[in-house]
Formats: structure tokens, C-alpha cells, sequence
């Protein structure tokens, strides 16, 4: 094993390969049809359910979950897939915790939730190993809408106006359609190549052409989109990572963590992919969590994030946040980067500790050092590769002309979670259905 001449202490193969194989399996296992059926009876199937209005896509989460406890998995991902036509991935990676299940009267009553997360795979998992694609496609009508974006957006919407009989063509601009789910989700919650089989399973309504290698601004203008269609959505996403505005973050071994991950996910054999002895993040949100714990899978020995303010600001939940320091992540907060030491690489970040006061973050005087081999930003996305003719205001899409709709990270309301953006895109393509039928 040795070390790279551009940045030393950055090597693959940390650990053996039967250790990384066991590192990253499915962290938590889907159940079986009898924990299924016990977990199901936990359901009070409440008739003014608190958990419908608290998913974004409003499942009607206790119909689908009596479905289940009477026997008929493939009714409930039904259920599920008529609201949520990614549903089997937002039940991998959906916060259910600060969503459905934080609303849950069992939740408030008892402090256990049913699962209604795991049940919810349970469900789609079932659905899905029968071949079941319980939709069938409307009569053609003529129409053709351009879908700029293979994300969760982009696949929602394509997926509910191919369903009303709508030819649509997803442009996008990677290698493989899925987005975030593919590119941007620690592999262990999604394990087996399921974004890529999910993706398949709901290209099978027919009506949707994918064209990859296809970029907006670059390869295609909104200008031409809508000469050859009747209609554009933009799920574009947020293709920019803001920088770190501190000294010397161009020093080899300082990257984004969003591109760190999506490598991990398109790498086959983890023993080759370069991992530091001494890592460290910066960000608070989950892709921070996805990168720390994942080094720390792939054998770094320190892993630590820091995050400006306070740990009950940070974006990535409480449990993610629980999941991160059992792995061995270190979280500190309230500290801020000033500067990357190293030559040529970075050998060590120094931060500022901050004060959050009314008129905004401060840094104090007091600082400390932190010994790194690899540094990773994970502190937020920047839209990039709007057209000219939308309208952007705080970093997000707040306007567009006529025939153009977007939806998901890039546009105004949207969050970065899969959940969300697919109920932006389910609506924006009854939205559209409603403007082509006149």
C-alpha cells in the first residue's frame, strides 16, 4: 500500500475486502412477512391520521399499513405508489423519524412509532419481486413534454404524465438516470443496486424515452425544448457546492462531499477507492453524515465533523446524528474553518470557535487545529444551469415563462429530501396535464 504522491496518507484498500463487504450492508435489514404482520397490528388506523399530513406526499399511510396486516403486500405498495411512485426508496432514506413517524399517536402515546418506514418497504419490496407495475397507461394524446432531469423530480413527473398518456423525454445530463437516488445517498441505505431496478420498474408504464449525456445550457437550450414540445419541467437539481472562503481549500485532498460519494456509489470494489487516515467534514447536513460514516466504513481511523452552529441546528435528524458518533464519527459544533494548512496537501484544518448572536455568526478569537490527510465540503449546493429566461431568487427557481414548470432542489420550496421532490413532481405533472388538455 502506497501513499500518492499528491496527496500522501489518501489510499484505498484500509481494510480487507470481507470487512468492507460486511461495512456496507444494508444497515437496516427489511422485514420479513411475519415482523411485518406484528408490526402492521401496531396500527391504531387512525381515522384523522396525523402521519398522512405529516408526508409530504400524503400517503394514506393507515390504509396501506391495514392492507398489510390483512395480507395483501402488493394492494399496500398500491396504495403507497398512487402517491409516491418512488416510494420504495423514500422508505430507505425518507427521515421518517421527523416526518410520519414523529407524528404517530403511538409515537406520542408510548415513544415508539410504528415502523412505518420499514413497513412501507416491506410493501414496495414485495410488489416489486412479483413484477408488479400496477399502472396502466392512459390513451395516447398526442402530446409531448420535455423532462430536463432524471432525479426524483424529474422521474415523478415523467412517470404521472406518461400515466395520462403523454409521450415525455428525460434529458439528463449523468450517465444514469436517478439523480440524487443514484449519485448522492450513502450506499449502505441502498443496497443492491436498487435505484437503478427502481428506475427500471417505473420506466415499465411505457411513454418515456431517457436520453442521458444531456445537458441543459449545453447540448439542449429551453428554447429548443419548447419548440419540440408542448411543455418543459425542470428538475435540474442543485449542481454547484458552496466554497469553504477559507485559505488554502484548493490544497490536494480537499473535495466536495457530494462528488466523494457519488464516486463511492459507482465504484464496484470499495478496496480500491482512496480513503484518509484522518478525515475530516465540514456541514451539518445529511450529506455530511453520508460522507463521515462512510469513511469511517472504508477504514479512516479519526473521523470528525464540524459543524458553524449549534447541534440542534444542524439539518441531518437526530438519529442520523446518533448513527454518525455509533459509527465512530466525532461532531463538533460551533466552529468554523479559517484556514487549510499543508504543502501542496492538507495536513491540518484550523477553525474559529463561533458565537450565534441575534445579528448573525460570529468567530471569536479562540481557535484550535485539527490533523487531516482528507478534507470534505458537504456545506451546501448551488443551483447552477438555470436558463436565462427563469427567474432565481435566493439560489431557487421562483419564476418561469410560459409552458415551463420546475420542481425539486432547484426550485423554490423544494428540500433536499427524495420524499419532497417527488410530490413536486407528481404535481407539477397534473399541473401540466391540466394546461395540455386545455
Amino acid at each position: 500500500m502506497t501513499n500518492s504522491p499528491l496527496t500522501p496518507g489518501i489510499v484505498p484498500g484500509r481494510l480487507p475486502a470481507d470487512r468492507i463487504v460486511a461495512n456496507f450492508a444494508d444497515h437496516e435489514g427489511a422485514l420479513d412477512r411475519h415482523e411485518a404482520q406484528v408490526a402492521a397490528d401496531r396500527c391504531y388506523f387512525c381515522h384523522d391520521a396525523p402521519c398522512i399530513a405529516a408526508c409530504p406526499t400524503g400517503i394514506d399511510i393507515p390504509l396501506f399499513i391495514r392492507q398489510i396486516a390483512t395480507g395483501t403486500a402488493q394492494a399496500a405498495a398500491t396504495t403507497i405508489w398512487a402517491q409516491n411512485i418512488l416510494g420504495g426508496m423514500c422508505a430507505r432514506v425518507c427521515p421518517t423519524e421527523t416526518l410520519c413517524e414523529q407524528a404517530c399517536v403511538r409515537e406520542a402515546a408510548e415513544g415508539k412509532p410504528v415502523e412505518i418506514g420499514r413497513l412501507q418497504r416491506f410493501a414496495t419490496d414485495t410488489a416489486m419481486a412479483s413484477g408488479l407495475h400496477p399502472f396502466t397507461r392512459a390513451a395516447r394524446t398526442g402530446k409531448s413534454v420535455a423532462v430536463v432531469g432524471a432525479g426524483p423530480a424529474g422521474l415523478s413527473c415523467a412517470h404521472r404524465l406518461a400515466l395520462h398518456g403523454h409521450d415525455v423525454v428525460v434529458y439528463e445530463r449523468r450517465a444514469k438516470p436517478g439523480g440524487l437516488n443514484e449519485y448522492g445517498i450513502a450506499s449502505y441505505k441502498t443496497t443492491g443496486n436498487f435505484a437503478q431496478a427502481e428506475v427500471d420498474w417505473l420506466l415499465k408504464i411505457g411513454g418515456i424515452a431517457v436520453k442521458t449525456g444531456v445537458e441543459l445550457g449545453r447540448d439542449i437550450t429551453l428554447d429548443g425544448l419548447l419548440a419540440s414540445h408542448d411543455a418543459v419541467f425542470l428538475g435540474i437539481g442543485l449542481g454547484g457546492v458552496n466554497a469553504l472562503r477559507a485559505g488554502g481549500e484548493d490544497k490536494d485532498g480537499v473535495t466536495n462531499a457530494v462528488d466523494f460519494i457519488a464516486t463511492l456509489r459507482q465504484t464496484a470494489d470499495l478496496t480500491t477507492l482512496p480513503v484518509g487516515r484522518d478525515v475530516v467534514v465540514i456541514g451539518g447536513g445529511m450529506t455530511a453524515v453520508d460522507a463521515a460514516v462512510q469513511s469511517r466504513l472504508l477504514g479512516a481511523e479519526n473521523v470528525t465533523i464540524v459543524y458553524r452552529r449549534g447541534q440542534e441546528k444542524m439539518s441531518a435528524s437526530g438519529y442520523e446524528q446518533d448513527h454518525a458518533t455509533s459509527a465512530g464519527v466525532r461532531i463538533i459544533c460551533n466552529a468554523a474553518p479559517v484556514a487549510v494548512h499543508g504543502n501542496g496537501a492538507v495536513r491540518e484544518v484550523e477553525f474559529a470557535y463561533t458565537v450565534d448572536v441575534p445579528d448573525g455568526l460570529t468567530l471569536t478569537a479562540e481557535t484550535f487545529l485539527l490533523k487531516a490527510d482528507q478534507v470534505f465540503k458537504a456545506i451546501g449546493q448551488t443551483l447552477t444551469g438555470a436558463p436565462e429566461a427563469a427567474t432565481v431568487t435566493g439560489g431557487k427557481i421562483t419564476a418561469l415563462p410560459s409552458r415551463v414548470w420546475a420542481g425539486g432542489d432547484c426550485a423554490a420550496g423544494g428540500e433536499d429530501l427524495t420524499v419532497t421532490a417527488v410530490a413536486q413532481g407528481r404535481d407539477a405533472a397534473e399541473q401540466i396535464h391540466s394546461f395540455l388538455r386545455g
